[in-house]
């Protein structure tokens, strides 16, 4: 396996003539990206980049020309963690916490985001080109697990019906995961010659995550990807294939930005403009700045109305 030191890396690969397949990623450069918009406090710092490292690693398999988001909604000190994956692996990320919120750098996930139970880890699948009246895919459960890697595996084989595990650490410098899945019987591996027996599967796949378990946090974050699979599969015999490379993308438009305001409807935006003179939105992902005064306004409701002064104004974020 080769891969490019200088460009975060997503490796693919399976397991010969056995229905497992896994995948490696890190990310450093887009996470340093996501990191420059925002001061988070440590323990978020380390949720997000968790749920980074695995919305590249779902979206790799990402069957349809569009983007995969993954939220988790919390009920304690953060309100909000989107990261948000498409099929070419761009990402992008954001958080949004309580305000006043004091946040301990050893907060556990509970603590940060299911205080009260009612925590909910949400996946939605947004296709680009939608057929008419087509909505995206979204599933929702309850926020079930210590830690990302455990609410994800949860939510793989509640919604998905597939045996997924994940291993996932994340600091100020990098983004590291691993994944592996079983896949169904019906399905044949990737690019197999021939396909196992179930048990065959089944000792395999057990084997694999036993030995996916000896990782530990400190290992994923010190290790590159490519000493990570020889030391935990090298007995195995690979099938890996070229790898992928995660980037920092933001998808705003000002057309995006019109849209959502014309969805708040036109009396309160007038109302908000009326306050305001103009309305300022900030990307919550990127920090890019829209600005819209009366007429940008007027335009977007196809009206004829006018602008007479323009005064600065901030607070209105999406």
């Amino acid at each position: 396996m080769t891969t490019d030191t200088n460009k975060d890396t997503l490796q693919r690969f399976i397991f010969d003539n056995a229905a497992v397949r896994g995948e490696l990623v890190e990310i450093s450069e887009a996470w340093q990206e996501i990191q420059a918009r925002h001061d988070y406090p440590k323990a978020v710092r380390a949720l997000l980049g968790e749920m980074v490292g695995a919305a590249a690693l779902l979206s790799a398999n990402l069957k349809f020309n569009g983007a995969m988001v993954m939220q988790i909604h919390g009920d304690g000190p953060i309100r909000l963690l989107v990261v948000e994956c498409d099929a070419d692996l761009r990402l992008r990320a954001t958080a949004k916490l309580a305000p006043g919120s004091t946040i301990p750098d050893d907060a556990t996930l509970a603590q940060l985001l299911n205080v009260h139970g009612k925590g909910r880890f949400v996946i939605t699948l947004d296709p680009l080109d939608k057929v008419p009246g087509q909505q995206p895919y979204q599933g929702v459960v309850p926020l079930d697990g210590e830690d990302i890697a455990t609410v994800i595996e949860h939510y793989m084989l509640r919604s998905e019906q597939m045996d997924t595990r994940l291993w996932l650490a994340a600091d100020d410098h990098i983004v590291r995961g691993l994944l592996l899945q079983k896949l169904p019987r019906n399905s044949a591996a990737e690019g197999q010659v021939k396909q196992a027996s179930e048990e065959e599967d089944l000792e395999t796949w057990n084997r694999a995550v036993m030995l996916g378990n000896t990782v530990k946090r400190e290992e994923l974050l010190s290790t590159d990807m490519q000493t990570l699979l020889t030391r935990l599969f090298w007995e195995e015999t690979l099938r890996v294939f070229d790898p992928a490379h995660p980037s920092f993308f933001c998808s705003c438009t000002r057309e995006k930005v019109g849209n959502m305001l014309k969805m708040l409807g036109q009396k309160e935006v007038e109302s908000a403009l009326a306050d305001l003179g103009t309305l300022a939105i900030n990307c919550d992902f990127c920090g890019k700045h829209y600005a819209f005064d009366q007429v940008d306004c007027a335009q977007l409701f196809a009206t004829s109305t006018t602008a007479d002064a323009v005064m600065p104004a901030s607070g209105v974020k999406h």
